[in-house]
């Protein structure tokens, strides 16, 4: 019998879904490297790849056999071969663009442990999808507003969540996608850089947000009488923003963001938050010249800092602020605790942090890869945005858990 490579499921399965991989019809105790393959959609490779012994039956179930050292892992890791995939370009992340169409990895199965690949064996492809199917993807171009509305199939109606994404501009569609799969209806929201949105706003107006949220308890599928917010980095930051501003916020899960505005102004009616001021001689130099950028902010719990401080306690919503520990953007997990110190001095209860070891800046979905090193999104230059492998690994699967336990609470 031929080897081959059996995947579970089949054929396509949910970018944020596990996969579970075994390869049949090895010899006994047979040495095996797997190799995993992905391109994103400008053709960057993304690999990982692992040294395996069959058992005494020729089978080799992931699930069960150990990963031996010497590949991009080792140990017992089921999911292994998706969550250590790394580009073969430095600095370069995994996006997804076009959320409609799905992601093809490439499973192989090589001879022995050598430095080079040997004979192949088996190989197989499966597709990584981020829309199941009777998914609802509707482009939205109501008033001043430019999103994307992503709708669980059927009639019903479901809670409604407003994903921003952080700094670089666009419309970010991936997180948004795979949340709604989960019986969400998600708006992804662009806030500049985006078709007729301003390219470099000196401000950012909470009433264009204000409008958004008002798109969402107006959309008959949307489940009212209020929204959720999941906002990342800066997204994160506006997200808390509207918490203290608006009306009709339930739950805000805030992901490595400030707690203070920075780099763009906020505005709401006649009030204007001023930024954080940046110190860019406090960068420093890590051993391989690239920077770390997490002592640039002023602190905004001293003053002159705290001018800058949003309001939260002005907020009725849920706060679940998720921080990676090893962030080296923002001090991510500093301003978390400070902000619900302030909260509790209140007499408020209305939050939760989730603190994850070796977690960098950029928290994703399960099975994105690492990004540890790349574009500062401020400065544009390379930077250590943190983060190990394998904790980064287990942080994104617990965290993608709990945000969506905690808007099935709250909304």
């Amino acid at each position: 019998m031929a080897p081959s490579i059996r995947l579970s499921p089949a054929a396509r399965s949910l970018f944020d879904e596990p996969l579970a991989i075994a390869v049949q019809g090895l010899g006994p105790r047979q040495q095996v490297t797997l190799r995993t393959s992905l391109r994103d959609e400008t053709g960057q490779l993304f690999q990982a790849s692992a040294h395996y012994q069959a058992g005494d039956d020729g089978e080799l179930d992931l699930a069960r056999c150990p990963a031996l050292p010497g590949g991009s892992f080792s140990g017992l890791e089921p999911m292994g071969l998706l969550w250590a995939l790394q580009p073969q370009k430095p600095f370069w992340r995994l996006v997804k663009r076009d959320v409609q169409s799905p992601f093809l990895l490439q499973l192989e199965v090589f001879e022995g442990h050598g430095e080079r690949p040997g004979r192949l064996l088996a190989q197989a492809q499966h597709e990584r999808a981020f829309l199941r199917d009777g998914m609802r993807r509707v482009p939205v171009r109501e008033g001043r507003i430019r999103a994307t509305l992503f709708l669980p199939p059927g009639e019903d109606t479901f809670p409604g969540i407003i994903d921003i994404h952080g700094l670089g501009g666009g419309l970010s569609e991936h997180r948004a996608s795979l949340l709604a799969n989960h019986g969400f209806a998600t708006l992804a929201l662009a806030y500049y850089q985006f078709e007729d949105l301003p390219q470099k706003p000196n401000k950012l107006h909470l009433e264009y947000f204000e409008e958004a949220v008002n798109y969402m308890l107006q959309h008959p599928q949307v489940k009212g009488p209020g929204v959720g917010l999941l906002g990342f980095s800066k997204g994160g930051e506006v997200s808390l923003a509207m918490a203290a501003f608006l009306k009709n916020i339930m739950a805000v899960a805030s992901l490595n963001s400030p707690v203070a505005v920075t780099l763009i102004p906020l505005s709401y009616k006649d009030k204007t938050i001023p930024t954080l001021t940046f110190y860019e001689h406090k960068a420093k130099a890590t051993n391989s010249k690239i920077l770390d950028y997490s002592d640039v902010l002023d602190d905004p719990f001293q003053a002159p800092g705290n001018q800058s401080l949003i309001p939260l306690e002005k907020a009725e919503a849920q706060f679940l602020f998720v921080v990676g520990q090893d962030d080296c953007v923002i001090k991510s997990e500093y301003y978390a605790t400070e902000a619900c110190k302030l909260l509790q001095a209140q007499g408020k209860k209305n939050f939760q942090i989730l603190s994850y070891p070796g977690t960098g800046h950029c928290i994703d979905p399960p099975f994105f890869p690492l990004y540890h090193t790349g574009g500062h999104p401020a400065f544009h230059k390379p930077a250590v945005l943190g983060g190990e492998l394998r904790a980064y690994s287990k942080a994104q699967v617990h965290a993608w858990s709990q945000i969506q336990a905690f808007f099935k609470k709250y909304l």
